[in-house]
């Protein structure tokens, strides 16, 4: 048996159980060094990635009529898009997964529950089923669907709402804990407000390019085609440049240019004649030379674009010197985005280098969605519209620990959290400020309340294991590496530090009177473990830490996937559609749960869905189908 699950973009795996009449399976994370006593290595075919947003895990031939049950955990952002949170729950599958059975009468249902932080304001805009209210108190909502059908659903499940307000807001929410780090959470959400006639910064933008040999063909055309939108988005008053790199650095103009349209008319024509130079990759002399450029600024937000496939030997050393520049360099210092391609490029540092530059980080690692994350990240950053935020309780504070090392910007694109523990009492007063497009001064007190029923530790955890991990890389701190091996095993969220691993349990079957008790109605019978479980060892599911031979050698992203097995093409061909979809959507972080359980009587879905944040677009998701029988 074959089981493929889709993930939507930024989604994570977070284990898969099957349970049969005599065998059972499920996943399980354990820390690398205990990894390495397991004898039982699977092949690749049989778990892991077939695409970034497709996994899959094998389990041995099953016979016909057997009852299976499925449960499938994972993590997903919520789409953010002009002020609104979207879900998509995918529920359209290829023709052979659904049984050929009769048409019998089934009933779907769907119940969904939003748990906000904001107890004002929230607007359910669209969903694809016709949910009705039935509960709404203090900004929790809940809404059920319940039907009688004769097929198997095949519409994707879709929801959304928005928070109404027209200005920047935000809060605080507390979570106590009980866990290894004996601290308790915090978590700062900003919203950058629905007004849509908002200042944003007069911008000077340098757009870094990768153009080494290995960007040929797709990845190449579709950087191109992303950095012509965003300059036709930029205002006449703003000044841009870019730079092309791969052994040595191509400058489009020598110095800034504003953004007229013969300005923007002329840079298209000349990324667009850019091709592939072969040789190696040398990312230091473009940063150099674009931070050179942006370094009398005065009245204009900077910032730099860097788009790469590749890794190159001094990541650290440039992450050290631009800490340094940054540092020196005083108030309106560039934000700095990065763009990773493909699974070569050293996603950590390109992490790293936006988290020291107050910018964002993104990446495609399916060559079909770089166009359209990278039209996202820049679209986000164009759209600045609060910089240098400080938070002052977080001044001489040691017992509070902020994961990230210099905070964001805050996008008209996409809300801001600022994340981490603290030991003790929280302060009872925060103040947020910063400066605003108009370049006058930002001030907002913020609320503190406490997380009722958020798991902010679970919600939050992808976003601190990736983000700890490119501190344990630049630090080459082994703290931050047993953190993240920690964090990943209680939360489940693969990691660079653990390994995912399938346990395989046998069972028997034994009668009541084996364990002293008698029959009295009933099956006499009980299932139990027959034997310890055995332990099968997957293929590595992290992306690693960049590939230097690779880059060197010019390998383009992609190049080197494995042949597909015939069934998985068929499943990829199948899903392309639902995929270019979704493309056009934003991303902002939650997590999901889906339990299956399917027999060839009939089909009931049951869809919870909690919002853990709906600050920031989080949730936790929990969707069934199980059917015991006909009258269900």
């Amino acid at each position: 048996m074959w089981i493929p699950l889709l993930l939507e973009f930024q989604g994570s795996i977070l284990g898969v159980e099957v349970d049969l009449p005599t065998k059972s399976y499920v996943t399980q994370l354990i820390g690398e060094q205990e990894s390495k006593g397991i004898g039982k290595i699977a092949r690749p075919e049989d778990g892991g990635f077939l695409k970034p947003h497709i996994f899959t895990l094998t389990i041995p031939q099953i016979d016909g009529g057997t009852n299976i049950s499925i449960k499938l955990r994972w993590s997903q952002k919520l789409s953010y898009n002009a002020g609104r949170f979207s879900l998509t729950v995918p529920f359209c599958f290829p023709e052979y997964v659904t049984p050929a059975i009769k048409k019998i009468s089934k009933k779907e249902k769907i119940e969904l529950n939003v748990n906000s932080s904001v107890a004002n304001g929230i607007l359910c805009k669209a969903a694809s089923h016709p949910l009705k209210e039935i509960r709404r108190h203090e900004g929790k909502f809940s809404f059920l669907y319940e039907a009688e059908i004769f097929k198997w659903s095949n519409t994707d499940f879709r929801f959304s709402y928005s928070v109404s307000s027209g200005n920047i807001f935000g809060g605080i929410l507390l979570q106590s804990l009980y866990d290894y780090d004996q601290r308790d959470m915090f978590c700062i959400y900003l919203f950058p407000g629905s007004e849509k006639n908002r200042k944003v910064f007069k911008k000077e933008v340098v757009f870094v390019v990768d153009i080494s040999e290995s960007m040929q063909g797709r990845p190449l055309e579709s950087t191109k085609s992303a950095i012509s939108a965003a300059l036709s988005k930029l205002s006449p008053e703003d000044s841009f440049n870019i730079i092309a790199f791969s052994n040595e650095a191509f400058q489009f103009s020598t110095s800034m240019e504003l953004a007229s349209k013969d300005a923007i008319e002329r840079a298209s024509a000349w990324i667009s004649t850019k091709y592939t130079v072969g040789g190696s990759t040398n990312l230091f002399i473009p940063l150099r030379k674009a931070a050179d450029m942006l370094s009398n600024t005065c009245d204009s937000i900077p910032m730099i674009f860097l788009v790469t496939d590749g890794s190159v030997k001094d990541e650290r050393n440039i992450c050290h010197w631009m800490q340094k520049r940054l540092t020196n360099q005083g108030v309106l210092s560039p934000s700095i985005h990065t763009f990773g391609i493909g699974s070569f490029c050293n996603h950590y540092f390109l992490r790293m280098l936006a988290m020291i530059g107050r910018g964002e980080y993104d990446a495609a690692f399916d060559l079909d969605s770089i166009e359209v994350q990278m039209n996202k990240l820049f679209s986000k950053g164009l759209s600045t519209v609060l910089t240098n935020i400080t938070i002052d309780a977080f001044d001489d504070r040691e017992e509070i620990e902020v994961y990230s090392s210099r905070i964001p910007d805050l996008s008209l694109e996409s809300p801001l959290t600022i994340y981490g523990r603290y030991q003790g009492s929280f302060p009872d007063n925060l103040k947020v400020t910063g400066i605003l497009g108009d370049l006058s001064s930002f001030t907002m007190d913020l609320k503190i309340q406490r997380a009722k029923d958020i798991p902010l530790d679970s919600v939050l955890a992808r976003r601190q294991i990736d983000l700890l991990t490119a501190q344990a890389w630049f630090s080459e701190n082994k703290r931050f590496e047993e953190e993240v091996a920690k964090l990943s095993i209680r939360t489940c969220n693969i990691s660079e530090y653990t390994r995912m691993t399938l346990l395989e349990k046998n069972k028997m079957l034994k009668t009541l009177k084996h364990f002293g008790a008698w029959k009295k109605k009933g099956d006499p019978h009980i299932v139990v473990e027959s034997e310890l479980p055995e332990m099968i060892l997957l293929q590595r599911l992290s992306v690693g830490f960049g590939d230097l031979i690779a880059t060197a050698e010019n390998i383009r992203p992609g190049s080197q996937e494995p042949e597909l097995p015939e069934v998985a093409k068929i499943f990829i061909k199948t899903t392309s559609n639902y995929f270019g979809g979704i493309c056009n959507r934003c991303c902002c972080m939650g997590c999901s749960r889906c339990c299956s359980k399917m027999n060839n009587q009939c089909a009931t879905t049951l869809t919870q869905l909690c919002t853990a944040l709906a600050c920031i677009g989080c949730l936790h998701c929990c969707s069934q189908s199980c059917c015991p029988n006909q009258d269900d």
